[in-house]
């Protein structure tokens, strides 16, 4: 049973979003900006009904997410994770949240001042993510779920072991390329290096089993 006490600031968390909506809604104008290039420019307006969907479908989608999974976990090894579990969710939902303030607030101010800061907030992400992933136990939702990561929980480790350390070290490239480089040029860095540390785990596991198979 879900402990409520425990989901009162959580709520808040994803509340915050359409609170500011609800707030500036009367100041919006009918057309407002939706989407920006990487150089921040509005290349697409919309109506500004369209705005609700960023709350529903960033904090809310991802919070709901979170407590599905554990009621459909066949095997409960979320339950096995603990505060950890608890801790992710916060993290990733908290996470949107602030993503979708964000992008109402440049909505209301049809400025998208510099794309960076989206690169910069994810950055952050990968490094406090990375930090986790030693962490994770072997489930089915959270991590790096390949069919070897799954099969053997020495894969599981390995993987989680590397795919952090690579995660962490992402992270804080991201953010200092976000710090220091000009818009194009961080954008290209930030969807090399998020390639890098999603690929190169998932080709690891797949070797590391192959190893493990070729030692047994």
């Amino acid at each position: 049973m879900m402990n409520i006490k425990k989901e009162i600031p959580l709520i808040i968390i994803v509340s915050l979003p359409f609170m500011y909506l609800a707030y500036i809604w009367k100041e919006l104008p009918e057309k407002v900006p939706m989407h920006w290039n990487i150089n921040g420019e509005i290349d697409r307006f919309g109506d500004k009904l369209e705005l609700i969907l960023i709350p529903i479908l960033l904090p809310l989608l991802i919070y709901m997410v979170f407590l599905i999974v554990p009621k459909i976990d066949p095997k409960n090894k979320i339950k096995k994770m603990g505060n950890k579990y608890q801790h992710i969710k916060i993290l990733l939902t908290t996470f949107m949240s602030i993503l979708a303030l964000f992008i109402i607030y440049s909505a209301k101010n049809q400025s998208f001042t510099n794309p960076n800061y989206i690169a910069l907030l994810i950055g952050i992400l990968y490094i406090i993510l990375g930090n986790y992933f030693k962490t994770i136990k072997a489930n089915y939702f959270i991590g790096i779920r390949t069919p070897w990561t799954l099969e053997n929980e020495t894969v599981w480790k390995e993987t989680h072991k590397l795919g952090g350390k690579m995660w962490f070290v992402g992270g804080i490239i991201v953010v200092i390329s976000s710090l220091t480089l000009e818009k194009q040029l961080n954008f290209v860095l930030f969807m090399i290096i998020t390639g890098i540390i999603a690929i190169t785990p998932i080709a690891y596991s797949y070797f590391k089993f192959k190893e493990i198979k070729k030692t047994a």
